[in-house]
This record gives structure tokens, sequence and C-alpha cells, in this order.
């Protein structure tokens, strides 16, 4: 018969406490600091997490809230069992395993398929979400094309990863192959520091390749396919909670039936492939050499209408690329290329003054974002109106309408996308809607995500001086 979990933790404990005396008495160092373990979830109402920085795990963003993947599922899972949760956050793949197996957390959420060494020991969900290998290069070496161009070159990945698994494998194969195990980062600071010229290659998940391509003019992926599709799973200490695991399961097993799983993606990863290295490159030089000049106007623009100035002047460049003369072949004008209409009910007098047309656009967006029937915290209400910005409110519902017809999300993006192309007329299945570039409005919406991204990364969020 199987123990109760609290009977077991009980008895690892005082195991624990036992060995520690007799280390202590035997005049040996304890190594590390000895904590009881968590009690069950269900006895105490909160969940204890173990997780990582970064996308993939759990974020503060610009506004000063907490975001990414894992951290948006286990909020969901936390609230469905009427948990409250506890982060802990971990500096490597190491100190993750040693809070799960010292009791410490229930559930290790990190974005992160860990190498067989490091699970041992540890149980695991059923996997939620598929994955693979990609190996990135500086763009100063040559990029291999077959694992045997490995030979020289300086590969990283991060210690205790999969990747580990993988590098031990090939340095068995491919004679020269110099791999060093990186402890204390993640795959998104290993690609930094590639970019930096720190190593030839390094070897990360594609999600988070996924996620910071668009960061790095400089880095890019080799066509080496080094190893299949892998999964994602959540982990629990050994002799884990049943009634936990249950949950988990049913929850997960919930989320990628239902699409919320999909929708997390999206919101994360779903952007990424939407520009050419060439517009990023040139988005990049465009940010060092164009906007210090208008900087102070998104910043105006920003106490008017409460829009993040990012986001603003990843919208005025997407329309214009910052010329303040942009002018197009329909008759739209200015920074953020507004039609007449648009400019009359905005009171804009002249669309080509840069203060104006920036302001005029950022109070535009905002009266749209008002119209979405969408939580303000959530990022669809921004994509939802940046539609409705460039085809008009009147097709966005159109979309929408679609998508309930489909049964699909329409509060979702990543659902009204897949219907806003399809009022192009091309489909018998949009009878009776009226006609508009759906399809322009995704690549609209996506590109400024990717050029948001980017800003956010390199350009901080800016508060205005307030008066005591």
């Amino acid at each position: 018969m199987k123990p109760d979990f609290d009977q077991f933790l009980l008895f690892r404990w005082l195991t624990l406490l036992t060995l520690a005396g007799c280390l202590a008495l035997a005049g040996c160092k304890v190594p590390l600091a000895l904590h009881a373990p968590v009690a069950a979830p269900g006895k105490t109402g909160e969940l204890v997490v173990v997780s990582r920085q970064g996308v993939a795990g759990r974020f503060e963003d610009g506004d000063g809230k907490y975001a990414g993947l894992e951290n948006d599922l286990v909020t969901m899972f936390a609230r469905q069992y009427g948990y409250r949760v506890r982060w802990l956050m971990a500096g490597d793949v190491a100190g993750m395993v040693s809070l799960m197996q010292q009791y410490q957390a229930h559930l290790l959420a990190a974005g992160l398929k860990l190498s067989r060494q490091s699970v041992a020991g540890l149980e695991v969900s059923a996997p939620y979400l598929s994955i693979h290998e990609v190996l990135v290069c500086n763009t100063l070496v040559k990029c291999p094309v077959s694992p045997s161009d490995l030979s020289g070159l300086r590969v990283a990945a991060v210690a205790g990863s999969q990747h580990v698994d993988t590098l031990q494998l090939l340095a068995r194969q491919i004679r020269g192959l110099h791999w060093v195990a990186v402890d204390h980062a993640w795959d998104d600071q290993l690609l930094e520091r590639l970019s930096l010229g720190e190593f030839d290659a390094v070897l990360v998940d594609s999600t988070a390749w996924a996620g910071a391509r668009y960061l790095y003019a400089n880095l890019t992926p080799s066509v080496v396919a080094l190893n299949g599709v892998e999964t994602l799973r959540w982990g629990f200490p050994p002799h884990a909670d049943s009634r936990l695991r249950a949950q988990v399961r049913q929850f997960l097993q919930q989320v990628v039936a239902n699409g919320q799983l999909h929708q997390m993606i999206e919101r994360y990863y779903g952007f990424t492939n939407r520009l050419e290295d060439t517009d990023i490159r040139e988005f990049l030089h465009q940010m060092s050499h164009t906007l210090p000049r208008f900087r102070s106007v998104f910043y105006d623009a920003q106490v008017v209408s409460g829009i993040d100035w990012r986001l603003l002047a990843a919208i005025s460049y997407q329309e214009s690329h910052w010329d303040p003369f942009a002018t197009s072949p329909t008759g739209v004008r200015g920074m953020m290329m507004m039609t007449g209409d648009t400019a009359d009910k905005m009171g804009i007098t002249n669309r080509l003054d840069v203060r104006q047309s920036v302001v005029g656009g950022a109070m535009y967006l905002s009266q749209l974002m008002a119209m979405q029937n969408v939580p303000d915290d959530d990022p669809d209400r921004v994509w939802l109106a940046l539609a409705a910005y460039n085809q008009g409110q009147g097709h966005l519902e159109d979309a929408r309408s679609l998508a309930r017809h489909q049964r699909l999300n329409p509060d979702a993006w990543c659902d009204v996308k897949q219907t806003l192309p399809l009022l192009s007329g091309n489909s018998h299945l949009v009878d009776g809607y009226t006609y508009c570039r759906g399809g322009e409005a995704v690549i609209f919406v996506e590109s400024i995500r990717t050029y948001y991204a980017i800003l956010k990364k390199y350009e901080p969020a800016w508060q205005p001086l307030t008066e005591n």
C-alpha cells in the first residue's frame, strides 16, 4: 500500500534531521540548510511552484506585471482549483532539481526539457507541448549543414538540459567538437552571449529561438536536425501528492482540448516568424538612428492616451517607417498614416505634423481598444484594436462574427486572425459579409507585435515625472 504523502514527508524530514545530527556530532560540516518539506497544497491552500526567468517560464514585463507561458498556465490552474501560488525562481537546473528533491515545492513548471540525469528521481505529468532542438550560430562563423561540420566549433548548452545529452552523444561521434555546459544561465541568456561572440553556436529549445530570433540580427539557425520532437511536462517531487497529480492531469487535458493552451502559445510565440531577417536588421538600425528624434513625441502621446510609448512607436514604424511625410497612393498620410476622415474625427488639422499625427493616432487606438469586449489586462484587446485600426471596427466585427460561426473564440486574436483573411472574398464562408483586405490586417498586427517586442527589450518603459 502506498504511504500517505504527508507521512512520507514526515519520515523523510526525520531522516534528514537524523543525518544532519550525526554529521554534526562527527564534526562534519552540513552542506545545506535543511527546511521542513512543504505540506500538501490541499491542506494549506498554497501551491509552491519552481520556475525560471524568461518567456517560457515567468518574467516581469515592461508594465510591472508577471507574464510568461508557465506563469499563465500555473495561474489558471491555481485559480481553477482554489490555490494561492508561491513562486520559487531557480537560477539553474541544479537549483530547480534540488528544491524538488528536498520537497520544498509541489510543482516544477519551467518550460524546459531536463537531461536524463537531472530528471532522475522526479515524477512528471503527461506532455502538454511539443518542442525540438535548434542549433543557432553566430553569423561570423560558417553555420553547419551537417553534424560533422560541428568539428572545431565552440558550442554551448544549458547545464542540466536535454541539450547536454545531445552534445554528449555528438562528442562521441564527431572528432574536434568542443562544447561546454553553462551553469547559472538559460537559453535566452546563451543566445545573448552567442550574439556577443562568446560561442560559435548554442543548442536551445525551439521555443527559446522563436522568442528571441527577432532580437539578434547576427544569429541564424542551422539546418542540422539534431534530435526529434521532444515534449514538455510539469515535474513533481518523488512520491508526489496523488490529488495534485490528478488535478494536473485533468487541467492539462482541458487546456489542450479547449484551445486555451494554443491561445497562450500564440500570445508568446505566434508572431515571431512574420518578418524577414532583413526587416529586423533595418528596424534595429532605425532604432539607433531615427527613433531618438521622435522619442519625446511618443512620450507625449503616452501621457495623453495611456498607451505604452513603445507600442505607439512600433505602430508608427509599421505605418511610415518613422517618416513624417509618408503618403500612400490611397491618400493616407503622416507618421501614423491616417485617412482624412479619421484625422477629422480626431481633430487633426495637419496630418504631416508629427505631434498631431502621433497623438491623434494614439487617441484613435485608445477609442478602438475601449470598443473591444476583452478585459483591460488581456493583450488580445490591443491586437484586436490594431486590426480595427488597419481595416475598421466594422470589418473586425465581421471577422469576429465569422469566428463565432466557425465555433472559434471571437475574443481571441489567435482565432480572429484565422477568419480575417477570409473576408477578402475568396471563400464561400463569407457570404453576406463586407469585403476587406483581412490578410493585410493580420500582417499589420503581427509585424507590430514583433517590433513592439524588440522595443520592449532594448528601450526602457517611460514614466512621466509627477509633481509632489
